[in-house]
């Protein structure tokens, strides 16, 4: 009877299963499970070969700790896991050693196991069951000047260390190597915040994923005027993400602006927006929307608008106002310059756009193995002054960034000041700031092509 049942659901399961894969042919090629981790091994052995030689030699580390315990993680020690790990392993011990004369760098595991093809397994528990000692040993038989361990006051990212790991530590190396001690804060984040030119070959790809996603939930598709909430769309999008086998780094949120008395407000906007708010015709949407595909992490934020019956585009003083939000854009890219703080870019951006009479607030982070990455502050919304230690971190070549603004303009026709709210990603090179996958310029229609009649 169950075989019977079975047999006649296949032609279901084959349907739905076709119709699955004609509602994401929109978008780009997503790898397989077994592909992706292909890539991510890859990616890491190259950042490996390519990457870590030089952060450690220009920060002056010739030994690099990164020591963490199982679901405690160090966010560091996540970025050298193979792709088939989800976290560490008991107490996971990785050692990075620069025998100098441009040798390559010699990556070893205090670990029961080789982690990933790189780190070697170098504890043999059988031989010497106490892993501190193991690692000692591994310390005395190379003598480095400086050791780095992921310890650092103001950027969470390089301060994965623990308490008791770190207090072990120094009571195992004993003084002769715990006075060799020191923050790898700069190694730290210089290894999280610097993107490959093979990551970057593979980003692009990302970042249209997640502007297809963002495409299609601001469309007649999703969005039925009169019915559907923003809650509605947030959990489309949560759906869409699951389906198409991706996962976020953070919950969207979709809220709306429109000719009614309520003024902007960020708290309400990001933490006290109403449950379930009904999308109408001339309603403004914003979404705040990102994946984290093959290791990286996206973040945008783009408008579309509700066309009211008999419109067939976006009015006019809406079309103004965004335009407002890319030339604020466009000021402040423009100001990146390597070596120069974020605080530096902050002030003159803020200057220069108020002097062509935009109100700017500027919150601009790093972007990459995290969303709110490691790297220079540019800003935040509630620290338009300038952001202490890590707004004055100078700007680094190849590094990403999630470009995110907004310009507040007076509505004469709604009677109110509305918020232009742009976030795009882009990468920072000796050729200035990039869009990895391009920016919104205009503002969606919903629905994209009016009904004629």
């Amino acid at each position: 009877m169950q075989k019977t049942i079975f047999l006649l659901c296949l032609p279901f399961l084959w349907s739905y299963s076709t119709f699955l894969q004609a509602q994401n042919s929109k978008y780009p090629k997503i790898l397989s499970m077994k592909e992706r981790a292909t890539v991510i091994d890859n990616l890491l052995e190259d950042r490996i070969k390519t990457v870590l030689p030089n952060l450690m030699r220009s920060n002056g580390i010739d030994m690099w700790l990164v020591i963490s315990r199982e679901y405690n993680e160090d966010p560091v020690i996540e970025t050298f896991l193979p792709a088939t790990w989800l976290a560490a392993r008991r107490r996971t011990i990785l050692v990075m050693y620069d025998p100098g004369n441009n040798q390559d760098i010699e990556t070893l595991a205090i670990a029961r196991y080789d982690v990933g093809k790189s780190f070697k397994k170098a504890w043999d528990k059988e031989k010497e069951p106490d892993q501190w000692k193991a690692l000692l040993g591994i310390i005395e038989a190379r003598n480095p000047e400086k050791i780095g361990i992921n310890k650092s006051e103001f950027f969470g990212l390089a301060d994965g260390i623990t308490a008791t790991d770190l207090e072990e530590l120094e009571k195992n190396l004993g003084e002769k190597y715990a006075s060799k001690l020191v923050s790898a804060e700069q190694l730290a984040i210089g290894w999280l915040e610097t993107r490959t030119p093979k990551e970057m070959a593979i980003y692009p790809q990302i970042c249209r994923i997640a502007h297809e996603i963002i495409d299609e939930a601001f469309s007649d598709k999703v969005i039925q005027p009169g019915v559907t909430t923003t809650e509605d769309v947030v959990w489309w999008m949560r759906e869409k993400i699951r389906e198409l086998n991706l996962i976020t780094w953070f919950h969207p949120t979709v809220d709306v602006q429109r000719a009614d008395p309520e003024s902007f407000d960020h708290l309400r906007t990001f933490s006290k927006r109403p449950d379930a708010n009904v999308i109408l015709p001339g309603d403004l949407l914003h979404v705040d929307f990102g994946i984290k595909y093959l290791r990286l992490n996206t973040d945008t934020q783009q408008h579309a608008y509700v066309l009211k019956p008999g419109e067939t585009e976006v009015p006019a003083y809406l079309k103004a106002a965004f335009e407002k939000g890319n030339q604020l854009q466009d000021i402040f890219t423009n100001n990146f310059k390597g070596g120069v703080s974020g605080n530096e870019v902050l002030k003159k951006s803020r200057q220069e756009a108020i002097a062509n009479g935009i109100k700017p607030s500027i919150y601009t982070h790093p972007l990459g193995f995290h969303g709110h990455a490691a790297g220079t502050t540019l800003g935040m919304w509630d620290a338009q002054e300038g952001v202490p230690v890590n707004g004055d971190y100078p700007l680094h070549y190849n590094t990403a960034y999630a470009i995110e603004l907004n310009a507040s303009v007076f509505i004469k026709e709604w009677n109110k000041e509305i918020r232009i709210m742009l976030e795009e990603d882009a990468i920072f090179t000796e050729n200035g700031v990039q869009y990895i996958d391009g920016r919104q310029k205009s503002i969606l229609t919903i629905p994209r092509i009016p009904a004629t009649h």
